[in-house]
């Protein structure tokens, strides 16, 4: 549904665009023989604004696809409601090391279209069920009939990346249907079928989960045989978009360990594994990063297992490509907030989207105990940034409350909130922090990506044991853990705040400012110990040996 191609193009929300994104940079590295789809957003997102009490508004991106896209000549049609609706693409090519891997952009912003139908691919995630329906048959079905009349014939595997894609799967099985000369599919179709899918399912929480009443998609689809097929499309009486690519593909995968774990508990009649996700190196690794890397371990960026050479780079190296990283970081956050931040203070980064179950606002769960930290152990000072769905009206809310800790804390604790993160703000932000921080409610993290591109550039995390950092952390030495021992039923926030902060009073900032030799170890152990392993080049390959070749 969203892929980060690029930051003048945006088509993409956060991470899971990001993470499809530096999939494809790690496939032309390798180049291996894909292609992708997506749809072509006009409006893209949305640009964030936020006034003085945090309040988040939200407005058009306004871009011009025709100077980073090409047009291609090719249309193919679908039906909705019994209106045909022509779809053209447009491509973009990724370009890696050695490999290009083209991508395909859908739009329905033609004249043949009526007004409504030119706007299905206006907005990523915007709109309601009907309209996420309506975009879902385009992506679905258009993309396949779209990779056909460019040529691709011979696909040997359909990735499914979430279950927005999920119609793909019908249309599959109706070419098998035609190809064997019958009106309808049946059981052998669904067999060849799901031996040429695969599906990455990238999240626990039901918010993720796309489902239509039957009765809608039935109208949508204009087709009858959608309840004759039940066991294949449905789930508790509505056409499920997870259970519809959970029982078509022939491997399915959630995106950490502890991810596949828990959606095997979600999904228990069916198979799940576990491919945990990167990052692409080069493209998150700082200016400053990158040049140190390319003097020391020369080839990282073909090979970036050889990351972990980063412990032969000389500690005041490696600090003071930090140091460049961070006062850039600290002057585009004086430049907008005028927090009058500076680049000796122990700076802590955290930048996600603005969910409620990530806990943005956990740090200030105590305002006092922070203020007796900051004036007793050592200073430090925050910078935030992360958008809200436009529907969301508590993750807005969280925006608020950091804002509001702000105000209160003025004068004790500097904190900044960045409007518009996207693509250029988290390099800035993950690179220049000291500390990277993360605070989501078990086990609702399914992986988490932006504290891997941290580790690329040496910022150790400071996290929850959730999602990919129970894998990632080695106490001490590639960063810190805030236990999460917490009971099970009951509000645990207080007990994981009072854990935050026995790590930032007692083991964090004295090192950070009585210890910098051995900080700097930690940073080393980053890049070598998770830089080296939590990057895309490596999940790619598991990708290759698990779903895709096998």
């Amino acid at each position: 549904m969203e892929i980060a191609l690029e930051p003048g193009i945006p088509t993409y929300s956060g991470g899971l665009g990001m993470l499809a994104g530096d999939t494809l940079r790690a496939a032309a590295d390798r180049e291996l023989p894909m292609v992708a789809v997506t749809l072509m957003y006009r409006c893209g997102y949305f640009v964030q604004t936020l006034d003085a009490t945090g309040r988040q508004s939200e407005a058009c991106t306004v871009w011009q696809p025709e100077k980073l896209l090409r047009e291609l000549p090719a249309r193919v049609a679908v039906t909705i409601e019994g209106r045909t609706i022509q779809i053209r693409a447009w491509q973009y090519e990724v370009r890696g090391s050695v490999g290009v891997v083209p991508v395909y952009l859908l739009d329905t912003d033609l004249t043949e279209n009526s007004a409504w139908d030119r706007k299905l691919t206006e907005n990523l995630y915007g709109g309601d069920k009907w309209y996420r329906l309506c975009q879902e048959i385009v992506l679905g079905i258009g993309g396949v009939r779209m990779l056909r009349a460019l040529g691709h014939d011979k696909l040997q595997r359909f990735h499914m990346n979430e279950g927005h894609a999920a119609l793909l799967t019908l249309e599959l099985l109706d070419e098998h249907a035609r190809q064997a000369g019958r009106s309808e599919f049946n059981h052998e179709d669904v067999a060849a079928v799901h031996e040429l899918c695969v599906f990455t399912t990238h999240t626990p929480v039901p918010a993720g989960h796309d489902k239509f009443p039957l009765d809608l998609a039935g109208r949508a689809l204009g087709r009858a045989d959608l309840a004759a097929h039940r066991d294949v499309f449905c789930f508790e009486g509505d056409l499920n978009m997870t259970y519809l690519a959970l029982n078509l593909s022939h491997y399915v995968n959630g995106v950490a360990k502890k991810h596949g774990e828990v959606s095997q508990h979600m999904f228990a009649n069916y198979k799940i594994d576990a491919i945990t996700n990167g990052v692409h190196a080069p493209t998150w690794a700082a200016p400053a990063f990158q040049k140190l890397f390319d003097q020391h371990i020369p080839g990282w960026r073909e090979d970036t297992f050889m990351l972990r050479y980063a412990l032969s780079i000389p500690p005041g190296e490696v600090w003071d490509a930090h140091v460049q990283a961070k006062r850039a970081l600290v002057t585009r956050v004086n430049d907008e907030t005028q927090a009058g931040m500076d680049a000796e203070t122990l700076t802590l980064g955290f930048a996600r989207r603005a969910a409620s179950y990530k806990r943005a606002d956990l740090l200030f769960h105590d305002l006092d105990r922070l203020k007796t930290i900051a004036a007793k152990t050592g200073k430090f000072q925050v910078v935030y940034a992360g958008k809200a769905h436009p529907q969301d009206q508590a993750g807005k809310e969280v925006i608020e409350r950091i804002f509001q800790a702000r105000d209160a804390l003025r004068g004790q604790i500097k904190i900044a909130y960045l409007a518009n993160y996207d693509w250029e703000l988290g390099r800035l932000m993950t690179a220049g922090a000291d500390v990277w921080l993360n605070t989501p409610q078990p086990p609702l993290e399914a992986s988490g990506t932006s504290g891997m591109k941290a580790a690329v550039n040496g910022v150790p995390s400071l996290s929850i044991l959730d999602g990919w950092w129970i894998e990632g952390c080695i106490e001490g030495v590639t960063g810190w853990a805030i236990d999460h021992s917490a009971p099970v039923l009951g509000d645990r926030t207080p007990h994981d705040a009072a854990s935050l902060y026995d790590k930032l009073e007692h083991v964090v900032i004295p090192l950070f400012y009585k210890d910098r030799d051995h900080f700097i170890e930690v940073m080393r152990h980053a890049i070598a110990l998770n830089g080296s392993f939590f990057n895309t080049q490596r999940m790619v390959l598991q990708y290759v040996l698990k779903a895709y070749f096998e």
